[in-house]
């Protein structure tokens, strides 16, 4: 009888014990887990991207467009680096506003589209990081 109350009483005590490791191991990972995808704050947003100057290039008929971008990086390192590869930034988007017509950029998603497309083709130029978002900041098409 003694022996059966020991047993029950050992078993009850690493069950509670069992529940409240596998408890602090949740509250653990699901507070590791907001940390990882807190959205950054809009200084270290500003900090991490890089203004395009404004480029002026023909479209692929007979109209022209002036274009301003920001491009946001994942760190201010990865910004750095992008800074130094201005020429390689402005060649990607001459190329590919010289296939877009101006119907390209009508609505929301055309532009987005273009956004989607300079995004593409700079991540695997970075080394430091990667872009995070592609920006039209401003143009005009004529």
């Amino acid at each position: 009888m003694k022996n059966k109350v020991l047993t029950i009483s050992l078993i009850i005590l690493v069950s509670i014990t069992l529940v409240g490791v596998v408890g602090l191991i949740l509250t653990l990972q699901l507070k590791n887990g907001d940390e990882a995808e807190k959205e950054p704050s809009i200084d270290e947003i500003i900090e991490s991207s890089v203004d395009i100057p404004e480029i002026t290039t023909n479209l692929s008929g007979r109209q022209f467009i002036r274009i301003s971008l920001k491009i946001q990086t994942s760190n201010k390192k990865s910004a750095e680096e992008l800074t130094k590869r201005d020429f390689q930034v402005n060649n990607i988007v001459i190329q590919e506003l010289s296939e877009k017509s101006a119907k390209d950029f009508e609505g929301k998603t055309g532009k987005q589209a273009f956004e989607d497309a300079i995004k593409a083709q700079l991540n695997p130029l970075m080394q430091e990081g990667k872009i995070e978002k592609v920006y039209i900041v401003s143009y005009i098409i004529q």
